[in-house]
């Protein structure tokens, strides 16, 4: 195979003496040789992947831990700066509920109080402003499209609340996953689709936090991972949402745009919890919110609506699925004046306007 290969290569070279030592012409002069073409282009050499205290010191100061609080409970979790003056990207779920929101920047030590800018929940995702934050270093974004199984990656956050960045190493074991999330804090469960799947051991805390490449540049939102007891019995299993989708989402924030699932602004507040209509609900609507829980003092309970209740439209436009009343709210803000139409378990038909509240998250 050597033998072959310098026969190719005595080839070319000869072949190129050949096209320089034609004979002149006698009384002409020879014509100059055309350009020769240009080498080609040399890739830039890919850098080698950094060690844990190299990606520790370049992506740790990017990073804030989050504290949520509401009445006298409260949860942790991550986010990273997206923007100099103080935009962060975390989970929805981390932000949900909270009445409360401060944010430690881990990059200067500093304490923020927080507000939430927009989110779409739906694909748990959310962006906070950190309040007077300015000149923050930035995370640097990859391309989640470029990740592929096994590659090597690493989910940072504050594991278990601590108040400490914790590395978690692993590889990519899937792409385009889908997973049950549950919630630790009530037990609500939200599907999410089209996930980044690794083998690190993610764990309560981290959520919201970066999950990066070899060199440091985020390509996930960490977002799932064991709870404390399946830790203890299974292999390390933790789900991402991939950067390329989550920074679609900071976009529209940033634009101020409230349409399909991304909410920008104040939060308002109907009251109810719902769920798609079950196919046996007997004599009753065969589509619709069901109203499975009325929260005190709502706007939801002073308009009467009770638990078993089916909600069947909003401002006179069909709601046919529980998906379809929170598409409805998206594009609504607090004091926005609505008109519902539910049917009760009796069967009556009832039409009633009511003024949306402010709800969390924060605003």
């Amino acid at each position: 195979m050597q033998a072959a290969g310098r026969a190719a290569l005595l080839l070319a070279l000869t072949a190129a003496a050949c096209a320089f030592a034609s004979p002149l012409t006698p009384g002409v002069l020879d014509a100059p040789p055309s350009p020769s073409a240009p080498p080609p282009a040399v890739a830039d050499p890919v850098p080698p992947p950094l060690n844990p205290q190299e990606l520790a010191a370049r992506v740790n100061p990017t990073v804030v831990t989050i504290t949520a609080e509401w009445g006298y409970s409260g949860i942790a979790g991550t986010g990273f700066v997206v923007d100099p003056d103080g935009l962060v990207l975390t989970n929805f779920h981390v932000v949900e509920n909270a009445t409360d929101l401060t944010a430690v920047h881990i990059g200067n030590g500093l304490i923020y109080d927080a507000s939430v800018l927009g989110y779409d929940k739906t694909r748990d995702l959310a962006v906070i402003q950190l309040a007077a934050g300015t000149d923050l270093p930035t995370a640097a974004i990859g391309r989640s499209a470029d990740a592929a199984v096994g590659d090597s990656v690493t989910a940072i956050g504050n594991a278990s609340g601590e108040g400490v960045l914790v590395p978690a190493p692993g590889k990519i074991v899937g792409l385009d996953s889908t997973v049950m999330a549950q919630s630790s804090v009530d037990g609500s469960r939200n599907e999410l689709t089209g996930m980044i799947r690794i083998d690190a051991d993610v764990r309560p805390g981290d959520s919201g936090g970066p999950l990066v490449d070899a060199w440091g540049r985020v390509i996930g939102v960490d977002a799932a991972g064991l709870s404390d007891e399946a830790r203890l019995t299974r292999a390390p299993e933790a789900y991402a949402i991939p950067i390329d989708d989550a920074m679609a989402v900071v976009e529209q924030i940033r634009e101020g745009r409230s349409e399909g699932t991304v909410h920008v602004g104040p939060t308002p507040f109907l009251g109810v919890g719902v769920r798609d209509v079950s196919a046996f609900n007997g004599s009753g609507p065969s589509q619709g919110a069901a109203v499975a829980s009325v929260q005190y003092d709502s706007p939801a309970e002073r308009t009467g609506i009770v638990r078993g209740d089916v909600i069947v439209s909003f401002d006179g436009r069909p709601v046919r699925t529980s998906d379809d009343l929170t598409a409805e709210m998206v594009t609504r803000r607090p004091g926005d004046l609505v008109r519902l139409e539910w049917v009760t378990a009796q069967g009556l038909r009832q039409q009633k306007s009511l003024t949306l509240d402010t709800g969390s998250p924060t605003a």
